[in-house]
């Protein structure tokens, strides 16, 4: 209970940020644009909290937290006074109507640049990718991946840390050609290019593992097989394991790694297994029986409720950035420029059938991410908050009526014809682009419930 509360906790926080900032760039352009603001409001329904200010704008916080919206004065939506005309919205000219509509997108990438440049201010790390093992027939094998590689890059783009590389490999969904592999041995200065030829690579799948599916294991430092905590009313616990003991064996095998335990552990639900540790310099058996824990996929395994001590990583298989203030900002720009430009193309693959539908993500999906990144630390909670709100900016200028996109592409055609859109052609497009956006809803939702 405690956990989906915290999860929801930072879900409200990420989308009150987000509709906040890009509701203000609606906002504050309108102010300077001349145009009354009759209420400001972050979320929908009935009125919770609110305040008037000396211009006469009611700052609220509605029941549904679902969203927001800016309300302008407008003749279309009911009297103006006399006095108020110059102050309507619909009065003003058609380019700063337009630049109201796009200040709310505008406000969410720049949103994206400040967050990403807080995160680069504090400094980024990340494990180098060097290949451990390459599975026999997989794409990466194909390609001449081999063990103790590091890959430089993917089609030219450089992948320094792990993120970087899933990053370039998901740019690459859903695409036919070649991809190009840049590696260089353990050692050696010299860079090799390695190629997999790929056709609509992972079209169909449901949000895929780009690294998995290539057939490359990446190289982690072994965890030990000392335990770090046992957890409270497990077997473990029950069985007499403590924290500090040092992993033997069981039922007389000797393990040299901790997934190779594990994985006997796995094996022996409900089962009996004696278990040899290390404790203050001598050897301790214990006997446990494993709970037997039902996965998603219908399989039955063994768990006991203990933790290894985290591994180290080498300082040699790290990379560490730190940044300048003007250094972190740039690369801020940099950020918010791919992560644009990889959420449209992500959107044409949507559109032309080369993602599948399922990788769309509803406010569940959005939540469990949030409460994730949250215990993950600031940094992947304010990267997480960056890429929402590019996700937000880009959605909102796609040329669907009810969208700031939809009134752009009124606008657009308004300025090219010198007169306004029909209110028939309107009411049309209204109801279409309602339609759309209640769709693309249910489906991301539809998507959430099945994850769940």
């Amino acid at each position: 209970m405690l956990d989906f509360l915290q999860t929801a906790v930072w879900a409200l926080v990420a989308l009150g940020v987000l509709v906040s900032f890009h509701e203000f760039g609606h906002f504050i352009v309108a102010r300077w644009c001349g145009v009354k603001v009759l209420r400001f409001s972050v979320g929908f329904g009935r009125r919770l909290v609110s305040r008037y200010d000396r211009h006469g704008t009611e700052f609220t916080i509605s029941a549904i937290p679902l969203g927001g919206y800016v309300k302008m004065l407008d003749e279309r939506e009911g009297t103006v006074a006399p006095e108020e005309l110059d102050q309507a919205f619909n009065r003003k000219s058609v380019w700063k109507r337009m630049a109201i509509a796009a200040a709310g997108p505008v406000a969410n990438f720049l949103l994206a640049i400040v967050l990403f440049w807080g995160v680069f201010l504090g400094g980024t790390s990340g494990p180098v990718p060097i290949v451990d093992s390459v599975e026999p027939g997989s794409l990466a094998a194909v390609a001449g991946l081999e063990s103790g590689q590091e890959i430089l890059a993917i089609d030219d783009q450089p992948t320094p840390t792990w993120q970087a590389l899933n990053w370039q490999l998901a740019n690459r969904l859903g695409d036919s050609g070649d991809i190009k592999f840049s590696v260089r041995y353990p050692d050696s200065s010299l860079e090799y290019h390695m190629y997999a030829d790929i056709e609509r690579w992972l079209a169909g799948r449901e949000v895929p593992d780009p690294l998995e599916e290539i057939g490359v294991k990446l190289w982690i430092p072994s965890v030990s097989m000392k335990l770090a905590r046992v957890n409270p009313d497990t077997p473990a616990e029950r069985g007499g394991l403590q924290a500090g003991d040092e992993v033997v064996g069981s039922d007389g095998r000797s393990f040299d790694t901790w997934e190779a335990w594990t994985d006997y552990i796995k094996a022996h639900p409900e089962q009996p297994v004696e278990v040899a540790v290390m404790r203050d310099g001598a050897e301790q058996r214990v006997s446990i029986t494993p709970d037997a824990v039902k996965l998603d996929n219908g399989e039955t395994i063994g768990r006991i409720g203990v933790l290894p001590v985290a591994a180290s990583w080498p300082e040699d298989k790290v990379r560490r950035y730190h940044y300048s203030v003007f250094g972190a900002l740039n690369k801020g720009l940099e950020e918010t420029w791919g992560k644009t430009v990889f959420t449209l193309e992500s959107l044409k693959k949507l559109l032309f059938g080369q993602l599948s539908t399922r990788n769309l993500s509803g406010p569940i999906t959005i939540a469990k991410v949030a409460g994730t990144s949250a215990d993950a630390g600031w940094q992947s909670f304010l990267s997480l908050l960056a890429l929402l709100s590019i996700s937000l900016g880009v959605l909102n200028l796609l040329p669907i009526p009810v969208l700031d996109g939809g009134h752009l592409l009124y606008y657009g055609i308004e300025a090219i014809k010198g007169s306004p859109v029909s209110e028939r052609v309107q009411m049309i497009g209204l109801q279409v682009g309602m339609a759309m956006v209640l769709g693309i809803m249910a489906l991301a939702l539809y998507n959430d419930i099945l994850r769940l």
